[in-house]
Formats: C-alpha cells, structure tokens, sequence
C-alpha cells in the first residue's frame, strides 16, 4: 500500500487533516474535487454560509475520509500540528480552489512553518 503522507488544510479552519498513506496528487484530487464539488452544490442549495471552515473539515473527515481511507481508518488523523514526513499538502481556499504544496527541506527542518516552508506544485499545461 502506498504510504505516500499527506496534510489537507482548510482556509479558515486551525484544524490540519494527516493522512499516513494514499496522498500523491493521482490519488487524492480526483477524489477531493469530486467531492468538493458536492459539498459547494450542497452549501449553495441550502443557502448555509456560516461555519463553513468547521463544516468543510468534518465533512471532509466524515465523508472524503471513507473514500480515501477504503475502510482503513487507522491512517487518519486531526489535530493543529505539521507532521514533517508528509509528501503534499492540499489547501482548500475560501475561493472554493484547491492548491497543492510541495515541503521544501525548510518545512522537513522546522515542520510548523506549514505552507511557509513549502513551495506550490505546478501542474503542466499542455
């Protein structure tokens, strides 16, 4: 199994979702857009616009985490602390975008610098 860790951060939210395994980009996009296109149709229907960074985390727990974790949950983990061995970081903006963060050695170093510490993944255009 691959044990490819990986942080999902949500704007807003001090929260920081660990995965131990299954984070690589192929993995974990088309399952994270698929369902954060959801959970915005769901936000926009119901007209709910309060909470959405403390919504937004536990649906992503709840919901993405049974799609990703396939029935594993041993893996995932909640808490406010960056694990240095994670391989991407996921942001989730209250632009509804999501960017993918690749850790520099800075961020392997000194793990709290999060983002700081990380530089973006750029996906070739073709």
């Amino acid at each position: 199994m691959p044990t490819t860790p990986c942080h999902i951060i949500v704007e807003g939210n001090p929260s920081i979702i660990y995965a131990s395994r299954n984070g690589s980009p192929t993995k974990v996009l088309p399952i994270l857009n698929r369902f954060l296109d959801t959970f915005w149709q769901e936000r926009d229907v119901s007209g709910e616009i309060c909470d959405t960074p403390e919504c937004l985390v536990a649906q992503i727990v709840v919901r993405f985490g049974f799609e990703m974790c396939e029935d594993d949950y041993s893996n995932l983990r909640v808490g406010v602390e960056y694990y240095p061995d994670v391989k991407y970081l996921y942001w989730i903006g209250g632009d509804r975008k999501v960017q993918v963060w690749v850790p520099e050695q800075t961020y392997r170093e000194k793990p709290e610098l999060g983002l700081k510490g990380c530089r973006a993944l750029v996906a070739d255009v073709k």
